[in-house]
């Protein structure tokens, strides 16, 4: 960036001191890999060091200025007695006409992040202030905090005439490297893009662009492919368990660190331990782990990474995460590129064969629940929905829908959305979504992928996925946790005008549990216990509410069936998802006449295990193994199958008595 450049962003700059520190280390002490929490100066005041910034390298005398940018790495090694100010800031363009015409101009630039060192010709000058400015942030009065404002700008002024006089070069951070030494250093924490792109002052997109330019892959690929290349060193090299391993590098379930380690390494991880051992036995050589992943490509959604399972209708942790906030710059750019998009498109889009399905338009006003209800306008062939949002006007006959996590309902409706969050192998409509988009996880898609999609709806079932996607398309935000089944499909109904064919789906719904009932009845099996665990060797989670997923919708709820008295009674008072994780020396007391096991890619295999086989429902053949895939989802397209699969398994199981 050009000095003029940079001055004219200082003139239209809001600013706020965020902290100020002086800082003294001893001869010889180091710091290493500390990142900047903002935007900062660091003012040399005496002795010397050796100070790398992003690993360029500045010698610093007394009297030397350095710049850095949020999410920089600073190192500082001393060679004597070292002082020096720390000044962090936080800035942005405050005049809106300004900040557009800036990101139109120059989106690639974060205006504030730019690094820069030198030695000034007037140390005294800057040092005044910066001593003037200590004095005023130690005081707490507003005064004293509007005078710290004062000195702030002061101070700037002073350094760009410094900075013209002298004709010093300035350069932007560069945000590839930060997000690359970020991820080596943090990759057992929670990170997504929304959140790099915060911490090194950028906008996802600019971020997710240089990243995928200079690399080849997105961030939030290499992020994977760091953690499986750690994984794989842990399954050949130690001991620890597979839960052990993948909390180890970031992922909080065990089951999905499975299913991701099979989708890039080709086989399981216990498989690949298995592999690996045997080949190390059989040369008789050292054990050699494969070569990373990271440098060969591989073809991935568009963010591929779940800290699983945050769901109440289909799994056993209620769908409640730290919120992820985006910046403001991001919102400027997803607004912009909007904007662009339609001053640039004289005619709409018109939709490939198969893009979507449309929803005839009704003319009624119906209110389904609490919650949604919609109500179309013929004129302008739109329809207004009633949301926890407040009302939201969609098309009346949406082609290009794009659906988080709800697809099932979506697509027992009829409609063939053109893009939706992953989809399991095993969920009972995958076959209905060949072809159709995927846009990674339900809880962080990636907001480049929906736009170059070009929605005209958009169907999210989080409070954070709305406030990501809510700027890009009308944008209906589904409560879905806190409803029925019914409910929820009652509710997407209404924003297509499909009220009618969501009642014929709950009647036959209704219709077939009454029938399955009857049918279990009649074998004399309805009345007996039944038990829902997953788990292996070190323990079992028993299923202790109807809403856990894993089948307790199907058999507890809408079946009826109980669960030995153990277990039922948790399951009569508890609303939301609810387990008990045992170990096998009590387990057979939560069993009770049959036993559906959810299993998935590397459970533990349980037939040699005496105190499972000892198990009366196991024993004597009355286990059911229900797959993780098939039964992770609570729609209605997805529960009419389950009560399909679970009815026939129990008819075909030998007689309990």
């Amino acid at each position: 960036m050009q000095l003029d450049e940079q001055m004219k962003c200082w003139n239209h700059a809001a600013v706020k001191v965020l902290d100020i520190r002086r800082i003294v280390m001893e001869a010889g002490a180091q710091l290493s890999s500390y990142t900047l929490p903002a935007n900062g100066f660091i003012y040399t005041i005496r002795g010397s060091a050796v100070l790398q910034l992003d690993g360029q390298t500045y010698k610093a005398e007394r009297f030397y200025m350095l710049h850095g940018a949020k999410g920089s790495s600073l190192d500082i090694q001393t060679n004597e007695d070292f002082e020096y100010m720390l000044l962090y800031y936080r800035a942005f363009l405050a005049f809106p006409s300004y900040r557009k015409k800036w990101l139109l101009a120059q989106p690639q630039v974060a205006p504030f992040s730019l690094q820069y060192g030198f030695a000034p010709s007037s140390p005294l000058g800057l040092l005044r202030y910066l001593d003037e400015l200590e004095g005023a942030w130690s005081q707490s009065g507003s005064l004293d905090l509007l005078h710290t404002k004062s000195l702030f700008y002061q101070f700037i002024h002073e350094m760009m005439v410094q900075l013209a006089e002298q004709e010093i070069k300035t350069e932007l951070a560069d945000p590839v490297k930060q997000t690359l030494r970020y991820i080596q250093n943090h990759y057992r924490e929670q990170v997504t893009l929304d959140f790099l792109a915060e911490q090194f002052n950028y906008s996802s997109r600019h971020l997710s662009m240089q990243f995928k330019r200079q690399t080849g892959y997105s961030p939030i690929d290499y992020l994977i492919q760091t953690r499986i290349a750690k994984a794989r060193n842990l399954l050949v090299r130690s001991d620890a368990t597979l839960s052990e391993i993948a909390a180890e590098v970031g992922y909080s379930d065990v089951y999905y660190f499975s299913r991701i380690f099979k989708k890039h390494v080709g086989i399981s991880p216990i498989q690949y331990q298995r592999k690996i051992r045997e080949e190390a036995r059989a040369e008789d050589r050292p054990l050699v782990i494969s070569e990373s992943s990271i440098g060969r490509r591989w073809k991935s959604g568009y963010i591929d990474y779940e800290n699983h399972y945050q769901y109440i209708d289909g799994g056993s942790t209620p769908m409640k995460r730290r919120k992820t906030s985006s910046s403001m710059i991001m919102v400027a750019l997803l607004s912009i590129t909007m904007l662009l998009a339609a001053c640039s498109s004289g005619t709409a889009t018109t939709p490939a064969a198969g893009e979507g399905t449309g929803a005839s338009s009704n003319n009624s006003s119906t209110a389904v629940s609490s919650d949604t209800g919609s109500q179309t306008n013929k004129d302008n062939e739109t329809r207004t929905v009633s949301t926890v949002k407040g009302d939201v006007v969609v098309p009346a006959n949406p082609k290009r829908v794009v659906v988080l996590y709800l697809q099932g309902d979506v697509v027992a409706l009829g409609i063939k959305p053109i893009a939706t969050s992953e989809v399991f192998n095993g969920a009972a409509y995958k076959s209905e979504l060949e072809g159709v988009n995927s846009l990674g996880t339900w809880f962080e898609p990636n907001p480049e992928a929906v736009i170059d999609l070009d929605p005209d709806l958009i169907i999210v079932p989080s409070e954070e996925t709305y406030t990501l996607l809510k700027d890009i398309a009308p944008t209906v935000y589904i409560p879905y946790e806190k409803m029925t089944t019914e409910e929820r499909l009652q509710s997407i109904a209404s924003i297509f005008g499909k009220e009618q064919e969501a009642e014929t789906l709950i009647n036959n719904l209704n219709s077939k549990v009454e029938e399955s009932k009857q049918t279990l009845a009649d074998a004399g099996i309805l009345d007996k216990t039944v038990s829902i665990v997953e788990g292996g060797l070190k323990g079992m989670v028993v299923v202790e509410s109807k809403q856990y997923g894993r089948g307790s919708q199907a058999l507890y709820e809408y079946l009826g069936m109980k669960a030995p008295e153990v277990v039922q009674k948790k399951i009569d008072v508890v609303s939301e998802a609810g387990g008990s994780n045992l170990s096998m020396e009590v387990l057979p007391e939560y069993i009770g006449d049959y036993v559906f096991r959810s299993v998935y890619e590397g459970a533990d295999n349980l037939t040699d295990d005496p105190i499972w086989s000892s198990i009366p429902a196991v024993k004597e053949g009355r286990l059911i193994e229900i797959d993780f895939d098939f039964f992770y989802y609570s729609d209605i397209y997805s529960i009419n199958k389950q009560l399909d699969f679970v009815v026939e398994k129990l008819l075909a199981a030998p007689r309990a008595q």
